[in-house]
């Protein structure tokens, strides 16, 4: 069984920094040639939008338009990992963020963090204080 576990969120000041982690567990990077995985983020009172997502093989990476420059995603495939790494975070960063997941499937770059995924993390609060 997939779980995706979310940790490295809080209460931050604006223009401060944090780093999410997401840790796969019941399948490793290496077990599929396909995959998608990444971040999306709900706001109160919004809809859950993403935020950043990478695919398997590919140099394609999405970022939301609000976020490019200021976050960073990567892979620690070692560790089975990935993080989003948040810089120069805003009030408006503020959101319950998930991490979610898709293997075995190739995903169009047009499609990608566009989509539900099948596999979600319970997620992580990020706060940002103005």
């Amino acid at each position: 069984e997939v779980q995706l576990v979310e940790s490295g969120g809080g209460l931050v000041q604006a223009g401060g920094s944090l780093r999410l982690s997401c840790a796969v567990a019941g399948v490793t990077f290496d077990d599929y040639h396909d995959y998608a995985i990444g971040w999306f983020r709900q706001a109160p009172g919004k809809e859950r939008e993403g935020v950043s997502c990478l695919k398997s093989h590919s140099d394609s990476t999405y970022y939301a338009d609000s976020v490019k420059g200021r976050f960073t995603i990567s892979t620690d495939y070692a560790k089975n990992t990935v993080y989003l790494h948040m810089s120069s975070l805003k009030p408006e960063d503020t959101a319950v963020y998930y991490c979610t997941a898709d293997f075995n499937i190739l995903v169009p770059d047009n499609l990608l963090c566009r989509y539900n995924m099948d596999y979600w993390g319970k997620g992580t609060t990020v706060t940002v204080s103005s």
